[in-house]
């Protein structure tokens, strides 16, 4: 079983790219033969993409060969419960990049090549660098200077990450007979009869002792029942901060036309997560914080607020808190704001879609070019020189979603807050914009008759302030991790509390996860109460959860039933778990009657 992660391909010219290089070697390997593909889903299904492409073939002859190719990191962040299987199913793990995408590059090594060294156990690794390196510059040796000015990935930081997992370093300049099957193949190869070896060795000792008794044959311990499957479910996150601008709830600014004619709305906090333009117009940074001049001058020569009193339609907003009046300069700009607000509220990756909404408002191609070049300013990072300067690869190598990460930024911080919870003596101040999109229950406090609504400062009980920031954090990002299975149970009851089922599904499978990886004696040993857990389970209606943990108690019998917790199973529980329980009475009375036999007489050698 072989993995191979990472995309080898240059993410400027992927099109024109034959083949990888798994397909490549299986296509060209004399020692393979038949292999056939297939694309496997992620979990979620969200996107519709593979995470991975499944590949069997025959290697030596009749050695089954199965090989999963997974191009793309992101199973790491939507599904650790496969990516932890995956590697830790695999005999050999083959890691590729490309030697001209060195962005792509550190964030594998800082993201992920740490989640995979926790994941390995002595397993042999490559790592495979391909390509040919383009426009290397060498990096500046000043001491006073921290700046990497090459484009490129060097040898050097390669052969750093393969010393790190302890794994062999390769570079195939191109993918072609030499590299593919000589170079690549024979280190491959190598490793692939080393796994042959050890698993016949396996099986020699397994055989040698099923036959060390030529008597009565001990009893066969039958496979515990498969525990149940628990499917996650599709992250709606991008759908929920796109229906924000069109719900027009919690909206705090609105854009004007030059004239003076309302255009739309919008809200701070979302606009703010994707441009530094917009944080410098709703006073979020300062220019000497942004230190920018093209980022600073498109603030001004885009934007003005009004705060005039007697601006048309003032009297008719509501006292309290008004919308921010935000006056648009620029004609061509303003009658396209719509279509600019609807593709950065989509997570700002689909460029094209933009483009061509442009082009049917503008048919001077001119204007279509200047208001193209604004958004791109809108969207770029402080300090970089034309970042989005090919936006059609940029995206289609990697969505450009700023939200998950961007948001992460105003999460408890009194910026652009406009509602404070008030929990276990502290105050967490927090946007209800954010808040109303991801969360039902809380879109209905505070757009109902409810005390919240017109409230700022809203009090909650029955859960503990780390858990309502751990559960602030998935609202924000769409992602959490908790500390442990009693903080993972804590965030459950609470996303029960407010109805958010795809957090409860995230807890469900941390914790399920987290119990599978414990061995025996750590299960023995440790203080968790796992009859607790199951009963406040059932009490939040985490019937999944539930289910899982009683097979779970049914197939570590032997150490669950020694606790004194396993008295306090209901009957209809106690009755499940004995008829599910491993191993069966049936073979334990085997197993005794098999080991009275050796110990008895008929049993003994006669010379002795």
């Amino acid at each position: 079983h072989i993995v191979a992660l990472g995309n080898e391909g240059d993410a400027f010219h992927q099109d024109s790219r034959p083949s990888g290089l798994i397909r490549a070697y299986l296509g060209r390997s004399p020692l393979v033969s038949g292999d056939e593909s297939s694309l496997l889903l992620s979990a979620s299904g969200a996107a519709a993409r593979p995470v991975f492409t499944e590949y069997q073939a025959s290697a030596f002859g009749n050695v089954k060969l199965v090989v999963h190719d997974c191009p793309v990191w992101d199973i790491f962040d939507s599904d650790w419960y496969t990516s932890r299987n995956l590697i830790g199913g695999a005999d050999i793990i083959v890691i590729k990049y490309n030697v001209n995408d060195k962005f792509s590059f550190h964030e594998v090594k800082d993201n992920y090549i740490p989640v995979i060294k926790r994941a390995l156990n002595s397993v042999p690794v490559i790592i495979a660098a391909v390509g040919t390196r383009q426009n290397e510059e060498l990096p500046c040796t000043c001491p006073l200077c921290t700046s990497d000015r090459g484009s490129c990935v060097s040898t050097t930081e390669g052969i750093q990450l393969a010393k790190e997992l302890g794994a062999t370093y390769l570079e195939l300049h191109s993918l072609d007979d030499f590299y593919i099957g000589k170079y690549f193949g024979g280190v491959l190869e190598y490793f692939m009869i080393q796994a042959l070896n050890q698993k016949t060795s396996e099986k020699m000792k397994r055989r040698k002792m099923s036959n060390s008794f030529h008597g009565i044959r001990p009893p066969q311990l039958e496979q515990p029942e498969k525990m149940p499957v628990l499917k996650a479910e599709a992250s709606h996150y991008n759908a929920d901060l796109n229906n924000l601008l069109f719900c027009c709830q919690c909206v705090d600014v609105v854009f004007y036309s030059p004239d003076l004619k309302e255009v739309a709305e919008a809200h701070k906090i979302v606009l703010c997560a994707v441009s530094h333009v917009f944080m410098l117009l709703f006073s979020v940074k300062s220019p000497a914080d942004i230190q920018d001049s093209s980022i600073i001058q498109t603030t001004q020569d885009l934007f003005t607020i009004n705060r005039d009193p007697a601006f048309p339609g003032a009297s008719q907003e509501s006292p309290g808190n008004p919308p921010l009046r935000v006056i648009v300069k620029d004609a061509f700009f303003c009658s396209c704001l719509s279509d600019i607000l609807r593709f950065i509220y989509s997570g700002a990756f689909q460029w094209e879609e933009l483009e061509d909404d442009i082009r049917k408002k503008l048919k001077d191609s001119g204007d279509v070019s200047n208001v193209i070049e604004k958004v791109k300013c809108i969207l770029k990072t402080p300090g970089k020189f034309n970042c989005l300067r090919n936006c059609k690869t940029y995206q289609a190598r990697k969505p450009l979603w700023f939200y998950n990460t961007s948001l992460k930024f105003f999460l408890n911080k009194p910026m652009l807050a406009d509602v404070v919870f008030e929990i276990q003596g502290t105050t967490v101040p927090a946007h209800r914009a954010i808040l109303v999109a991801r969360c039902e229950v809380m879109a209905a406090m505070f757009n109902g008759n409810y005390m919240e609504a017109k409230s700022v400062l809203i009090p909650v009980y029955g859960v503990s302030k780390e858990t309502f920031l751990s559960f602030l954090e998935y609202l924000y990002t769409d992602s959490c991790c908790p500390a442990g299975i009693f903080q993972a149970m804590c965030l459950l009851i609470c996303a029960e509390m407010y109805q958010v089922s795809r957090l409860q599904h995230i807890c469900e499978l941390f914790i399920i996860t987290q119990l599978q990886s414990m061995p025996s004696r750590e299960l023995a040993s440790m203080n968790l109460d796992i009859v607790d857990l199951l009963k406040k389970a059932k009490f939040h209606h985490s019937d999944c959860l539930s289910t899982w943990l009683l097979h779970f108690i049914a197939t570590n019998y032997l150490i669950f039933s020694q606790k004194p917790e396993f008295q306090d199973l209901s009957v209809e529980e106690r009755s499940f778990v004995e008829k599910h329980r491993w191993p069966s009475t049936m073979y334990l009375k085997q197993l005794a009657e098999y080991r009275k036999y050796i110990h008895s007489r008929k049993c003994r050698c006669l010379v002795m």
